[in-house]
């Protein structure tokens, strides 16, 4: 797309008129948005007001889209289940019911344990699959400055020749 004399007129004379540069570029055809801000900045053209209204404070108040009609018409609220009814306190014939024992908590997984700055270190390699029972981790003495035992940090680290 070649900018022409007629092109350019045209673009000062829809920026004048307030249109926005996505209606701009489609009246232009075969150009995009940001072409017509860059050729509009480019042309020095005065910049104009923020599409944002702002109110007296200064802070941008929100377009409200309209509501289409169908979204307006009332519709019927879903029934609460009835689990739902009873953690509410009213069971469905109408009386008080007591509120059901809390659900179990999730046991917590087999993380490392927490190492103590200068203290004995133990190796981190996760083994197994962490949403199974019987995760752990190696747990065998670490290298020293390093979160793994000797085997471990063999597979871990990797020199660059041997990665090649």
């Amino acid at each position: 797309m070649e900018w022409t004399e007629q092109r350019i007129e045209m673009l000062r004379r829809l920026w004048g008129q307030g249109q926005t540069a996505s209606q701009i570029a489609v009246a232009l055809g075969g150009v995009t948005r940001n072409a017509v801000i860059g050729k509009a900045h480019r042309l020095g053209l005065t910049g104009r007001p923020s599409p944002i209204k702002r109110d007296a404070s200064g802070t941008a108040t929100p377009k409200r889209r309209p509501v289409p009609r169908r979204a307006m018409q009332s519709q019927p609220k879903p029934m609460m289940p009835p689990l739902q009814r009873g953690l509410s306190g009213q069971s469905q014939d109408g009386s008080i019911a007591p509120n059901p024992p809390p659900a179990p908590r999730e046991q917590p997984r087999n993380y490392p344990p927490a190492r103590a700055h200068g203290g004995t270190k133990s190796c981190s390699w996760p083994m197994g699959d962490p949403k199974q029972a019987g995760f752990h981790f190696c747990g065998a003495p670490s290298e020293p400055g390093r979160p793994y035992c000797a085997n471990h940090c063999h597979q871990a680290y990797q020199r660059k020749s041997e990665a090649a």
